[in-house]
C-alpha cells in the first residue's frame, strides 16, 4: 500500500493529541466500543468526544457503524500500517547513520591511540 504524504500527515496529526491517542489505545485493547463506552474514562463533553472521533475517522484510523440507536467505533485493521512503514524506514535510516558514525569514531579513536 503506497501512502501519500497528506494521508500520513493526517495520521500523525490525529495521533498528536493525547486524548485521541488514548482513544486509539482503548480501541486497540477493547476492540469495538460504543461511542458512550469510548467516552467513559474522559472528563470531556460528548460533543468533544465526537469531534475527536471525527478527526480519527478522517485520518482513516477508525470506522463507525450504527446499530439501531447505538453508534460503534473500531480501529481499521490496516489503520496504523502507513505510520508503521514510515517509522520503520526512519529507524533503518537512523540506525545505519548511527552505525556509520560509531564506526568512524572508533576508527579515529584507534588512530589516536597508535600515535
Amino acid at each position: 500500500m503506497s501512502t501519500s504524504a497528506p494521508q500520513l500527515d493526517h495520521v500523525f496529526s490525529a495521533l498528536a493529541d493525547p486524548t485521541r491517542r488514548a482513544i486509539i489505545e482503548r480501541l486497540l485493547s477493547s476492540g469495538e466500543l460504543s461511542v458512550g463506552d469510548v467516552a467513559k474514562p474522559f472528563d470531556i463533553s460528548a460533543p468533544a468526544v465526537t469531534r475527536h472521533l471525527q478527526v480519527l475517522e478522517r485520518a482513516g484510523l477508525i470506522e463507525r457503524r450504527v446499530e439501531r440507536q447505538w453508534r460503534y467505533v473500531r480501529i481499521r485493521a490496516d489503520a496504523l500500517r502507513p505510520a508503521e512503514k514510515w517509522l520503520s524506514r526512519q529507524q533503518r535510516y537512523w540506525t545505519g547513520a548511527l552505525d556509520r558514525l560509531e564506526a568512524l569514531a572508533a576508527a579515529r579513536t584507534s588512530k589516536r591511540r597508535k600515535t
